[in-house]
């Protein structure tokens, strides 16, 4: 059982088009002080999901009495989507530095570089639309992350297929473990709710179901780019850490700045 199989719990809907950078994929050209807790991803290891499952995941609230949210939620969820928003940008920049020269040496890797671009933009744009609906700014950092995110995605991409796939296994199973986190946190805030005889409001059930599938698309690419190679590249444990490092210090930074 791979890590995207362990994890998943709901389906995928289809992704809509996006405009960024369509000429990567021709086929959608038409395209704090809250810290968010790492739960550890590792590929074809994890047991079975053991997250909490409040009925409200199931069923809609009934007529019960809605809390509004504290300002330490309120400032838990704006660090998260801020810092949500920040990783995708950062993984569209990663994917378009490495598509051309990956294509030109290995041109059967073109339709996988496109397929997994897709799903990044589709994030980014879903990133974007719940910072504008909740009139979140955007991380003052994302000059910099934008810099950064094109000059490793180039840079692994001309160490080769291998280190490019070391590249994209290190960053996804820091997001992943990062999505994971915000899951936790907000199924335990819809458990207490529920404790409490509260409504769980619709916008909670969607961000939780939305933050599960991006997760789960996370992890498809993680398992993917283990399969590809990527523990062989060379160098391979160096090269990791130093990345995982850096989106480490990039989450850390970018859910206060």
């Amino acid at each position: 059982m791979n890590a995207a199989s362990a994890l998943r719990t709901l389906s995928r809907p289809q992704l809509k088009r996006s405009p960024i950078l369509p000429f990567l994929v021709p086929s959608l050209a038409r395209l704090t002080t809250l810290k968010t807790p790492q739960a550890t991803i590792t590929t074809s290891s994890l047991p079975p999901s053991t997250e909490p499952q409040p009925e409200a995941l199931k069923t809609p609230s009934s007529a019960k009495r809605r809390r509004p949210l504290s300002n330490e939620q309120r400032e838990f969820l704006d660090s998260a989507l801020r810092v949500n928003q920040a990783g995708e940008l950062a993984a569209t920049l990663i994917y378009t530095a490495q598509t051309p020269p990956l294509a030109r040496a290995h041109p059967s890797l073109l339709p996988l570089m496109q397929h997994m671009y897709a799903q990044e933009a589709g994030h980014f744009s879903t990133f974007n639309a719940l910072l504008a609906k909740h009139r979140i700014r955007p991380t003052a950092l994302t000059p910099v992350w934008t810099a950064a995110a094109s000059f490793l995605g180039w840079s692994t991409a001309l160490l080769g297929r291998e280190a490019a796939m070391a590249c994209t296994e290190a960053v996804e199973t820091e997001i992943g473990g990062h999505y994971n986190g915000q899951v936790r946190v907000l199924l335990a805030w819809m458990k207490e709710m529920e404790e409490k005889g509260e409504e769980v409001g619709e916008e909670v059930r969607e961000l939780v179901e939305t933050l599960k599938r991006i997760r789960d698309e996370e992890l498809e690419h993680l398992d993917t780019a283990v399969e590809g190679g990527a523990k062989t590249a060379e160098g391979y444990e160096l090269l990791t850490g130093v990345i995982r490092g850096g989106c480490r210090g990039a989450i850390w930074l970018s859910e206060r700045v």
